[in-house]
C-alpha cells in the first residue's frame, strides 16, 4: 500500500487548507484511515480518523471542530480539511492506514502504512 499526501502550504491564521493523501496498492475501502502531524522538536500527535466506512470519525481536542475527515473510496482518497488555522497547528502532516478492526485510532502504532507528509505552516 502506498500513501501520497499533498495540498500542505503556508497560510495566514484564520485561513484554511485541505490536505489530501492518494492510496493505492489495495483496495481502499477496506482501510481506517488517520492523519497525524509532527511539529520540530514534539512527537508524533494524533489529529483525526475516519473508519473505513466512513460512519464513524474521531478527532484530537485540539482541532474539534475546526478540523473535518473525510474519504472518497471512489478516488482512493481521503481528505482533511483544515479550517480557523493557527499558528499552533504548524506541522508535517502524516496520512495513514490499517486494516486493525479494533483499537482506539489515536496512536501511531497502530497503523501500519505511511505516506511521505505535507508541511503545513500557519503564520501569525
Amino acid at each position: 500500500v502506498q500513501l501520497q499526501a499533498s495540498g500542505g502550504g503556508l497560510v495566514q491564521a484564520g485561513g484554511s487548507l485541505r490536505l489530501s493523501c492518494a492510496v493505492s496498492g489495495r483496495p481502499f475501502a477496506n482501510y481506517n484511515m488517520g492523519w497525524f502531524r509532527q511539529a520540530p522538536g514534539k512527537e508524533r500527535e494524533f489529529v483525526a480518523a475516519i473508519s473505513w466506512s466512513g460512519g464513524l470519525t474521531y478527532y484530537a481536542d485540539s482541532v474539534k471542530g475546526r478540523f473535518s475527515i473525510s474519504k472518497d473510496d471512489a478516488k482512493n482518497t481521503l481528505y482533511l480539511q483544515m479550517n480557523s488555522l493557527k499558528p499552533e497547528d504548524t506541522a508535517f502532516y502524516y496520512c495513514a492506514a490499517t486494516l486493525a478492526t479494533s483499537g482506539t485510532y489515536r496512536r501511531h502504532y497502530e497503523y501500519d502504512y505511511w505516506g511521505q507528509g505535507t508541511q503545513v505552516t500557519v503564520s501569525s
